[in-house]
């Protein structure tokens, strides 16, 4: 499974707490240009509606090759979940505070995938702890790393 895309801002900005992995709708040339690397999540969150899971703000830009069919690069895509999975997403999400939000692309067996993540929005102290205990981290790495040499 290699990478596509990843929102690094989803960790910051959120505690995960449950991930899904879901198919997405695409087109052709959205494909092909994902394959290129023209794609964008930073901004992207997802909502369920009318028993259906949405991704909103995913910007693909056009395949630059493509002769006649150019997509919308910011449409709606529909994610392709199990019911059972929907229901669970819609039940998380009714908890206040708690946003579903794609984590990362991915190719598996030759299909796009997507990572969702259930989280609740972090305030800025929670976001200077996280920052402290990274650099803690760090530290601890290197002397650890300095007393093997």
């Amino acid at each position: 499974m290699s990478d596509i895309a990843t929102n690094r801002k989803a960790r910051r900005d959120y505690h995960i707490s449950e991930k899904f992995e879901a198919g997405i709708e695409l087109k052709g040339t959205e494909v092909k240009s994902i394959r290129a690397g023209k794609i964008n999540i930073g901004d992207s969150f997802c909502r369920i509606d009318r028993g259906e899971a949405w991704l909103y703000q995913c910007d693909i830009r056009p395949y630059e090759q493509a002769s006649h069919e150019f997509h919308v690069p910011l449409r709606n895509r529909r994610l392709l979940l199990h019911k059972r999975e929907i229901r669970k997403l819609a039940i998380l999400t009714d908890q206040k505070g708690a946003t579903i939000v794609p984590l990362r692309f991915y190719w598996k067996t030759g299909r796009v995938k997507v990572e969702l993540g259930v989280g609740k929005g972090k305030d800025q102290r929670d976001k200077r702890e996280d920052l402290k205990r990274k650099a803690h981290n760090r530290e601890v790495e290197r002397e650890i790393a300095r007393a093997h040499k």
